[in-house]
């Protein structure tokens, strides 16, 4: 059986967007009153009194020019959320985060075109086991549904 790995935002992509995010704006870092928002440097909720920053990401765009691959049209930015200081990243054999909600599972071609998606009523190895039988598939996008948010991507193995 086949185990995939959710990967957060890396470090150093990271480091980039508290500088400036994708879209060319600065760090906007504020104290969350709350807590509960889906963090994608550690991939976990956000507890209250948290400084956190909400950063444009292009997530296709940053896996392309790691892969040489072309999306063209396909690369898109959006919202996420984000510790506004280096955090520690995710704690091991967390498995699948924000899994418990129905989420849009994207899957990508090797030259980073959609190539379609599902919703699934929950996020697991089944969910992902369905989204890499096709082996054109190269990368798969978690989003929320709610909202279309990208909340991370996973490789094929």
């Amino acid at each position: 059986m086949t185990t995939y790995t959710a990967r957060p935002i890396a470090p150093p992509v990271l480091k980039e967007l508290r500088t400036a995010d994708d879209a060319g704006r600065p760090l906007a870092p504020v104290t969350d009153g709350e807590g509960g928002a889906p963090l994608r440097c550690c991939l976990r909720r956000s507890a209250p009194g948290e400084r956190i920053a909400l950063v444009s990401y292009a997530p296709l765009r940053r896996w392309a020019a790691e892969t040489g691959a072309e999306p063209g049209a396909y690369d898109e930015q959006g919202p996420v959320f984000i510790h506004a200081e280096e955090c520690a990243g995710p704690e091991e054999g967390d498995g699948y985060p924000f899994a418990n909600a129905h989420r849009t599972v994207r899957r990508y071609s090797a030259d980073g075109h959609i190539l379609g998606g599902h919703l699934a009523a929950t996020v697991g190895d089944e969910a992902l086991r369905n989204a890499f039988d096709d082996p054109s598939v190269v990368l798969v996008h978690v989003r929320a549904v709610e909202y279309g948010c990208f909340l991370y991507e996973v490789r094929r193995p």
